[in-house]
């Protein structure tokens, strides 16, 4: 008969494992393998998964969030109205959110091309020191390192990283994409001309 010690781990270790498959998106409990083996990185020439994709919250309105970068200066999400907004949620320890990140770094560069602000948001609360370190590590001259400080958008949008969320020029939802994926491929740039109709 096994030792109330072994049953003991046998338990632990089950539940751990259930909770790590659960799991299934970016968080900040999990440790760095496991976030490197949950991603793929983003979507190579694939078609936009459509589990992903979620349209349900269609209409909602932008949240009125101010955020702020390193150097003090702050942002009113609500003064972006006008225009179509793609907000992108990420943060430094989520390996799908920084492997996308070169694509959201080049659909910047097509903005006015487009008619979309792109808009890549960390969620790293209280290190803005990493956020800026990692954006110019990496090369990701057009992203500002604008944070939200509180985590807001994180709690409001599921918590799970990334997750991209495409805004109207009133300021409606369109849709809601979760996990990494290719923002400059056909498909994506095809979700976005959703919102500039």
């Amino acid at each position: 008969m096994p030792s109330a010690v072994s049953l003991k781990s046998l338990v632990l270790c089950s539940l751990a494992g259930a909770v790590t498959l659960l799991a299934g998106g970016c968080d900040r409990q999990s440790g760095e393998d496991a976030q490197q083996q949950a991603s793929q990185g983003p979507a190579q020439g694939k078609d936009v998964a459509v589990e992903k994709l979620d349209r349900s919250h269609k209409g909602e309105p932008l949240p009125d969030i101010t955020l702020v970068d390193p150097t003090g200066e702050s942002l009113d999400l609500s003064s972006l109205k006008g225009k179509p907004l793609l907000i992108n949620l990420w943060a430094t320890w989520c390996a799908p959110c920084i492997a996308e990140m070169p694509t959201l770094d080049a659909l910047i560069d097509r903005e006015e091309e487009l008619g979309v602000v792109v808009l890549p948001i960390s969620q790293d609360m209280g290190q803005d020191d990493k956020v800026v370190e990692i954006l110019r590590r990496r090369k990701l001259d057009n992203i500002q390192p604008w944070i939200d400080e509180k985590g807001d958008l994180g709690f409001q949008y599921g918590g799970n990283l990334p997750v991209t969320i495409m805004f109207d020029s009133q300021g409606k939802e369109v849709w809601r994409y979760t996990g990494g994926n290719d923002w400059t491929s056909p498909e994506a740039l095809k979700l976005i001309k959703e919102a500039t109709k």
